[in-house]
């Protein structure tokens, strides 16, 4: 008897200290969110068993794998960042025959229907009936004017798709995964954003390289300083720690973990991820770098929830030019949409700004401002592959939250498909919008695939 308790007693012993590893990094990832009326638990099975498999189906198809980009503008900031040299951080740009000539011709447009034809018909005629009376300084100042409008309310800074240095790329011969570059260059970029984009105290300083932890006033994390903030402020900061913290899955999960002359292995690189998320390794930071990644999700689940009565319209298609996977495609969108909407606790947006109708205002416009910032600070980044992605994840979310703030244009949308639109999207903010959100998706589908990895470490 005594024989079988001590067994009992050391396999304890031993599940305890296999499970440590996991309890590091997860241990406060559960529970409540703050500033949400959402628990994690609830957020793992919904994505997981319920969203996932769809959003991975649709963002293997033609209309949103394909994303115009320009790789080659030039950096706003500073003129002494260097670009990775190292293979891998290369992106392979897409020849014009392997684009679908729908997507070269037309983004979105429904090119199948009768109906939204005439209405473009209409519109051009109205057009040109007006730009027969107008000189030309004036028609160029009318497109200047609608141009300004869209930028009024846009959060990130879009490539001119008309540039010839703007390029498709495939973004599942692309993926994002770790290239290598790492170091000052990379910890440059992180740091600009956190230090100078993110409403943060500058009596708080960030450390340079992000694997040391923050070693302020005895007893404080670096998180300390957000408890004195409103929650506008708090939320800002969030979402971007949830971004960084999410390509740091990507990065951790899609590692490069052997490089010979036969082969490239890609995987899970449990150590990686430890040293970026476990409690003890980053002086407890690295949950709440998780449960931010949470709220992220959330916010960008909820923009997806409004968009769809802009998307459902009969005049909106995800047109390539090949009818009946197209039409495919638009119901698979839908019922994505459906799912989204369905999410039980969903982000209430409305207690953003939403104090004195003047400050809440220009707190706004501050918020879209230094957005903007971030993604053109894109554009210093000196690994290739990582800009595209970080352009689109950027871009993604600042879609999001253009569709989260404009609630009024989106409820005024017009029945009749006739009728001009007062909300719209472009077609390279689409694809963005739903790649942003699916590598959301994936980081927290990868958490549980870390979570059994780190309970097997010894």
């Amino acid at each position: 008897m005594k024989r079988y308790v001590f067994l009992g007693v050391l396999s304890m012993y031993y599940l305890q200290v296999s499970s440590s590893a996991a309890h590091g990094c997860f241990c406060q990832v559960t529970g409540s969110l703050d500033d949400c009326a959402c628990d994690v638990e609830t957020i793992d099975a919904f994505n997981n068993e319920r969203l996932f498999p769809k959003l991975q189906k649709l963002l293997e198809s033609d209309y949103f794998r394909f994303y115009k980009v320009n790789l080659n503008k030039p950096c706003p900031f500073w003129t002494d960042n260097g670009l990775c040299g190292q293979k891998n951080c290369a992106v392979i740009p897409c020849t014009p025959n392997e684009v679908p000539e729908g997507i070269k011709t037309n983004g979105h447009h429904n090119k199948y229907s009768a109906e939204a034809n005439d209405q473009e018909c209409e519109k051009a005629e109205k057009l040109g009936a007006v730009d027969s009376s107008l000189s030309e300084e004036t028609r160029q100042a009318l497109l200047e004017w609608n141009k300004h409008d869209d930028e009024a309310e846009r959060f990130c800074v879009i490539d001119d798709e008309e540039s010839p240095d703007s390029q498709y790329v495939d973004l599942l011969l692309n993926p994002e995964r770790f290239t290598g570059y790492k170091g000052p260059e990379a910890w440059k970029i992180w740091n600009s954003i956190y230090e100078e984009n993110c409403f943060k105290p500058y009596t708080v300083k960030r450390p340079l390289n992000p694997m040391v932890s923050y070693s302020g006033n005895a007893g404080k994390t670096f998180y300390s300083w957000l408890e004195g903030q409103c929650v506008e402020k708090r939320a800002f900061f969030r979402l971007v720690s949830g971004l960084h913290s999410s390509i740091n899955i990507h990065l951790s999960a899609r590692y490069l973990l052997d490089d010979n002359w036969f082969q490239k292995k890609w995987g899970h690189n449990v150590s990686e991820f430890q040293q970026r998320f476990d409690t003890q390794l980053t002086n407890g930071e690295g949950p709440k770098r998780l449960r931010n990644l949470y709220f992220l999700y959330l916010i960008e689940l909820r923009a997806l929830a409004k968009v769809l009565p802009l998307l459902q319209r009969p005049s909106f298609q995800l047109y390539t030019g090949q009818p009946t996977q197209d039409q495919q495609h638009k119901r698979l969108l839908l019922e994505l949409l459906q799912v989204a909407k369905s999410f039980p606790l969903h982000f209430d947006e409305t207690s953003l700004f939403a104090g004195n109708k003047e400050e809440a205002a220009n707190l706004k416009e501050d918020f879209r401002l230094t957005f903007r910032n971030i993604s053109r600070i894109m554009d210093c980044v000196g690994c290739f592959k990582c800009r595209l992605w970080g352009k689109l994840q950027t871009q993604g979310l600042g879609t999001a939250l253009k569709i989260l703030f404009s609630e009024r244009q989106i409820e005024a949308l017009p029945k009749s498909s006739s009728a001009w639109l007062t909300f719209q999207l472009s077609r390279q903010e689409i694809v963005s919008l739903l790649n942003a959100f699916g590598r959301i998706s994936t980081s927290i589908r990868e958490l549980e695939n870390f979570r059994s990895l780190l309970s097997k470490v010894r």
